[in-house]
């Protein structure tokens, strides 16, 4: 196939426009998209994650890149290439900074050179590795026809030959009072290995280096331009060559080599996101990924935002699994406070949304539709501006929701109506929950409402458990089981002394 791009097959690259997705602070994927691209500013990768994608075939390009990126070597190739184009952009942004002519063309020089040797060791790379994805391969073929192209043969050897006769300019620069002056060089006096003789009868074995290596500067000082300026005129020929040289080849960058240097970025940063929560023991896998079929398997998943923000700690992060089989669609997650629900409701819409960007996903093995959206419902501060009370508030988000949602949409609500009544929480759970359940859309919904796990063969109940000996203790296993309440019940007479043996023993005489 023709190569267009390592993130996007066999279409054509969007612009980068995308805005952060409304549900991203919801399910705290805007603290994982920033951990993930902090590193990595200077190539505004943002964009890349917010646009989720709904082909499975890319999905499943970018999966097959991302493993082969996996492997040890191949990466080290492409981060050395990109140290490389970074280097290019950074002695291309000095000739726009820079005041005088043939020190501005002289890093523009350097950069061609940093560019072809750059792009030449790619081609090494790769040809040294085991890539099996199409994007890839293709982007193989591709700079392989770049790199025997009579343009980037030109290129180089052009650049290299001007290289090579500006080295060959010598001078003598001549300084007196107040003045100086440039000569060709002619046979001179080499004077240091005159004095080294001379106080060479003064040595006593091993001494101190006292020899200290100057930093390169980037900048030039008036004089120093000066003296260049009268190089040049010593010097005519090989300064005309520079010349003709930057002004034939002012666009010597090739795009899509260019864009490709950005793109595989997206690759690297989340790989090595993930890598630290690897050492930490937490797994990865690419998910086996569909538009049409709605049964989903999940094994030790966790919330990735979560995790990474225990990786400088000693805290452990809890796996947990779900499944949906058949004719089940609505995940209703009940128990304690506390007890990790809204954990396991962020952790269902992370899967899905890293799942439709090609990821590999937080768990040992994951199956997951792929939505055309995500819609979030959690709890948010009153606004004082605002003449709605809560519950107004919460019924015109729903309602946006199941407006907009199709059967393709997963939803994800969390602690809805608790500004309410008991009474009036569930006859509108019922409502809503019966209207979720007549689209056919997949849905995780957190509640203290036992009953709305039992509307249909489509509600699957799933419970944040306590550790048997003390309900007090939350395990923040979410497990798959019928909700009575009375865990939950215990735990909150126990929290304030009211469980039987605590009566009791305060009522015995």
């Amino acid at each position: 196939m023709a190569f267009r791009s390592i993130l996007f097959y066999q279409s054509r690259r969007p612009q980068d426009r995308a805005e952060e997705p409304a549900f991203f602070s919801d399910l705290n994927l805007d603290q994982v998209v920033d951990a993930i691209t902090a590193p990595k500013k200077e190539y505004n990768l943002k964009p890349f994650f917010y646009l989720s994608l709904h082909d499975i075939d890319t999905i499943r390009y970018r999966q097959e890149v991302m493993k082969d990126l996996e492997d040890a070597m191949l990466i080290a190739g492409i981060k050395s290439f990109a140290n490389k184009m970074a280097t290019v952009r950074r002695y291309l942004a000095l000739t726009e900074d820079l005041d005088f002519d043939y020190h501005k063309k002289g890093w523009f020089l350097e950069a061609v050179l940093v560019y072809c040797g750059a792009v030449v060791e790619l081609v090494d790379s790769l040809n040294r590795g085991n890539q099996c994805s199409r994007g890839l391969l293709a982007f193989r073929k591709y700079l392989l026809g770049y790199v025997r192209s009579l343009e980037f043969q030109s290129l180089k050897r052009e650049a290299e030959r001007v290289k090579g006769e500006l080295k060959s300019v010598k001078y003598c620069l001549v300084i007196r009072s107040g003045k100086f002056s440039v000569r060709e060089l002619k046979e001179e006096t080499d004077y240091s290995l005159e004095i080294e003789k001379v106080f060479d009868k003064f040595r006593q074995g091993a001494v101190k280096n006292y020899l200290v290596n100057l930093p390169v500067r980037t900048g030039m000082n008036h004089i120093e331009a000066k003296i260049l300026e009268f190089v040049s005129w010593l010097f005519p020929e090989p300064f005309a060559t520079l010349d003709q040289f930057c002004t034939r080849y002012s666009q010597f960058m090739d795009e899509t080599i260019n864009n490709f240097d950005r793109e595989v970025q997206f690759y690297v940063a989340y790989l090595e996101f993930i890598e630290g929560l690897r050492q930490k023991g937490l797994p990865f896998c690419y998910p086996e990924v569909s538009t049409t079929c709605r049964e989903e398997t999940v094994r030790g998943a966790f919330d990735v935002a979560l995790a990474n923000s225990f990786l400088s700690s000693d805290r452990s992060v809890v796996c947990n699994d779900f499944s949906l089989k058949g004719a089940e669609r609505v995940i209703v997650v009940s128990g304690p406070n506390q007890g990790g629900k809204t954990t396991f409701a962020r952790m269902f819409g992370q899967l899905h949304y890293l799942a439709s960007l090609g990821c590999p996903v937080a768990g040992n093995e994951a199956r997951l539709f792929i939505p055309d959206r995500i819609f979030t419902h959690f709890e948010q501060e009153e606004d004082i501006r605002s003449l709605r009370g809560k519950l107004q508030d919460d019924l015109l988000r729903i309602h946006s929701i199941v407006t907009h949602a199709t059967q393709s949409s997963v939803i994800i609500l969390n602690e809805i109506f608790s500004s309410t009544t008991l009474e009036d929480a569930i006859f509108l759970s019922k409502e809503i929950m019966s209207r979720i359940i007549s689209m056919d859309v997949l849905c995780v919904w957190v509640t203290f409402i036992d009953e709305l796990s039992r509307l249909s063969e489509k509600t699957v109940s799933m419970v944040s458990t306590v550790d048997p000996s003390n309900p007090m203790i939350r395990t923040f296993k979410i497990v798959r089981k019928r909700a009575d309440g009375l865990t939950y019940a215990l735990s909150v007479a126990q929290k304030h002394c009211l469980t039987y043996e605590q009566i009791k023993e305060r009522i015995q005489p």
